[in-house]
């Protein structure tokens, strides 16, 4: 009688509780194949992982640092990048800095699945979603005031002190698609300065949990 493999062990990682709390949620009806054990904010997994899937959101595309401390673990085994941004350039940057996957948020969660087994199995897997196809996150801050999940995370960016240039050149982004993202979620959320965008996402969870690196 063959023995049913056990399930890949994961680990998720965001600087948002609702992110990973969302992420988690979608990663629930396959179990029996991918088994999410820790669910940390920012932090490094206590626990021994096959798979650390570090999702992205309201941080710089491609955060190299954030890549190398968690491989610097002994608790990681491999980590994967999980982003909104199908720059295929961001997906190079991240295999570069030692991500042995790159998932779009934009792919069904059982392409993502299959993905995190091909990387177990030891292949490099990037897996890109198709030009402006939405997101399959259940949950986000921002989400209440009516804040698409990209535009959330320009919001998310821009809390954190990162101008409209700089968040284009780290989300891998052109200026005026950023500028784009931002006059939207500013008419949504009914402010017209930087300094009253970032009030509004205090009070509407963008309160991230990091903690210091």
């Amino acid at each position: 009688m063959r023995v049913p493999a056990a399930p890949i062990t994961l680990a998720l990682v965001n600087d948002y509780e609702v992110v990973v709390a969302g992420l988690a949620q979608l990663l629930r009806p396959f179990e029996d194949r991918v088994l999410v054990v820790d669910t940390e904010v920012s932090g490094i997994p206590a626990n021994p992982v096959d798979i650390v899937i570090y999702d992205t959101f309201a941080a710089p595309n491609g955060s190299n640092s954030r890549i190398h401390g968690l491989l610097a673990s002994a608790n990681v085994g491999k980590v994967v990048g999980y982003s909104f941004n199908d720059n295929p350039q961001a997906a190079r940057d991240s295999i570069a800095s030692g991500a042995k996957g790159y998932i779009s948020k934009a792919v069904p969660v059982e392409q993502l699945v299959d993905a995190l087994e091909r990387i177990h199995r030891g292949e490099t897997v990037i897996v890109l979603g198709a030009p402006d196809a939405p997101s399959i996150m259940e949950e986000w801050p921002g989400q209440g005031g009516g804040l698409t999940a990209r535009e959330a995370e320009i919001i998310g960016l821009i809390t954190q002190g990162y101008s409209n240039q700089e968040i284009s050149q780290k989300c891998y982004l052109s200026i005026n698609t950023v500028k784009t993202y931002v006059r939207s979620a500013y008419r949504k959320a009914g402010v017209a300065t930087r300094a009253q965008a970032v009030a509004w996402a205090m009070r509407n969870g963008f309160n991230s949990e990091r903690t210091a690196s």
